[in-house]
């Protein structure tokens, strides 16, 4: 029995000593437009099971009722209701969407929700800069990482006056952005859906940033065999819900927004290569270029054959991690 004690004070400090370490995480997303966006925040709660992140809120960037609540839910299935969502006001792709919409309105046969959720609708959520101001406020300085996986509308009007760019300055460690094309010059649809967002982030970010560009997630795509089999530890999981209802089963989709997640919170994993520093800029269609530069805050993930299946394989065990 004593060194059960022992044992069990030990695992206690080692987890405690991780969760101390844990990276603090603002999840920026357009949930609703892509299953990606669905799959990246379940990483990110099982990243925080593991203590090796805490999620301090999300932002949504696509202007739908559903998609606030849609997060809401799923923070809420995976036990932390209390996560605060930050709603945007007067962003793009208002369109709606089955993926957030039919987990959010299924009930049980006594009319219950089968996913329950603090949330009725976007319009009761905070707006998105406002939420973004008073968590960075409340984080120590240098240690956040924001996550942007949708367009960059929330953080862009988070540079509207001087105070919030000193406030980005002293709080952000880095802001890993789903976001770009780097090996052709095609607009890509984060970039291209609000141009004068992208372009203003790029140019105005006062820290470092790592892109995720098109072509990682395009190259990794999440097995619908895997939707089926691994998410099999709850009867009912709003993400599965989310992928069935987002087109009809079974397809692989491209894993653009687990990427993002990925190299945020583990960027010392080896998942991933860099390119040199530099800069990235956008033009008015929604192209991304690059230029190195040794002084240059940017970079953008490279993505070796060699290290393909193991990222792969990663990004599918986090995200369909049991809750707990």
């Amino acid at each position: 029995m004593k060194r059960f004690l022992v044992l069990t004070v030990a695992l206690s400090l080692v987890a405690g000593g991780a969760w101390a370490q844990a990276i603090p995480v603002i999840f920026d997303t357009d949930m609703g437009n892509d299953v990606d966006d669905a799959l990246a925040l379940a990483m990110l709660h099982a990243l925080e099971s593991r203590g090796e992140c805490r999620l301090l809120g999300v932002t949504v960037t696509k202007d739908n009722p559903w998609a606030a609540v849609f997060v809401d839910l799923v923070n809420t299935f995976y036990g932390r209701g209390q996560i605060p969502v930050g709603m945007v006001k007067g962003g793009v792709t208002p369109e709606g969407s089955p993926m957030i919409q039919a987990p959010a309105e299924r009930r049980r046969a006594d009319g219950m929700l089968v996913y329950p959720r603090r949330l009725a609708s976007g319009a009761e959520a905070p707006e998105a800069v406002a939420l973004l101001r008073r968590l960075l406020a409340a984080a120590q300085d240098g240690s956040v990482v924001i996550v942007q996986v949708g367009f960059s509308t929330n953080l862009a009007r988070l540079l509207n006056t001087p105070a919030d760019i000193e406030l980005v300055k002293r709080k952000v460690k880095l802001l890993s952005v789903m976001a770009g094309n780097f090996v052709q010059p095609k607009p890509e649809y984060n970039v291209q859906q609000d141009t004068a967002s992208a372009r203003k982030l790029f140019d105005q970010w006062p820290g470092e940033i790592v892109a995720s560009g098109y072509e990682i997630g395009d190259a990794m795509k999440f097995p619908a065999a895997r939707i089926e089999k691994d998410f099999a530890w709850a009867a009912d999981h709003p993400v599965v819900d989310a992928y069935r209802a987002y087109m009809k089963m079974p397809y692989d989709r491209q894993t653009w927004d687990l990427t993002a997640v990925l190299y945020a919170v583990r960027p010392g994993g080896g998942y991933f290569e860099l390119s040199a520093p530099g800069r990235i800029t956008a033009d008015d269609a929604g192209r991304t270029s690059f230029r190195a530069d040794a002084a240059g805050k940017h970079r953008y993930l490279v993505l070796p054959e060699v290290l393909r299946a193991r990222t792969l394989e990663c990004m599918v065990g986090l995200a369909s991690q049991p809750a707990r």
